[in-house]
């Protein structure tokens, strides 16, 4: 059960390369809709309850593997790297053996005091987009 880990400019080169990996994007519908890389799909690992809380997606794994194989390269984002970092350990528990965590997500890592440590996808100037992919989104993954 294993992983590897890299930053936003590490997971770009991945994606533009001719490996096939593809981005997942683990963060909530919302944050998403917010902005997220072109061509990105999403399936939360968590959900945000009305209150602010989050709960895991039990269905997380089963979802990702409706869509994907096992052996299909997997980039895992999120806004700093913490819940992309949950969604390797579950998909590693579940046989997938080619996954990259993106430290630094979609927003970028801070330290303690609040300082950043690595600057995410954006802060990189590399392209985003914004909305509800129709095709890509959770609306169309989640059935």
């Amino acid at each position: 059960m294993s992983f590897e880990t890299t930053n936003p400019p590490g997971a770009r080169e991945l994606l533009e390369g001719d490996d096939g990996w593809i981005y997942l994007d683990v963060r909530t519908v919302e944050e998403y809709e917010q902005g997220h890389a072109p061509g990105a799909y999403n399936i939360p690992v968590v959900f945000r309850s009305p209150t602010g809380e989050m709960s895991p997606n039990d269905e997380f794994a089963t979802q990702v593997a409706k869509h994907f194989p096992a052996d299909t390269p997997i980039v895992m984002g999120c806004a700093m790297g913490g819940r992309s970092q949950r969604a390797c350990e579950i998909l590693a528990a579940s046989g997938y053996q080619k996954l990259m965590n993106m430290y630094g997500g979609f927003v970028g890592a801070r330290d303690p005091m609040g300082q950043m440590v690595e600057p995410g996808w954006q802060a990189c100037g590399f392209p985003t987009t914004t909305g509800e992919d129709p095709e890509r989104g959770y609306a169309a993954l989640q059935g």
